[in-house]
């Protein structure tokens, strides 16, 4: 077991792949990934396996462009 320092908090964020962003949008992965490279959203930060990660708040980005 790990011991956080005083005041400390640990929360893990919910995070989605680039298929459950999608679907979270609306729209087709092809259709996110296309956005991404065609620079009309930011992209996203990436896992150790280089894989995309969605957090909620890269969601309500791209849902504000839409």
């Amino acid at each position: 077991m790990v011991k956080l320092p005083e005041g400390a908090c640990m929360t893990l964020a919910k995070t989605y792949s680039t298929e459950a962003a999608a679907l979270q949008l609306g729209i087709s992965k092809s259709t996110l990934l296309r956005w991404i490279r065609d620079n009309r959203v930011k992209d996203v930060r990436r896992d150790r396996n280089n894989w995309r990660v969605f957090s909620d708040q890269d969601i309500k980005r791209i849902k504000a462009t839409m």
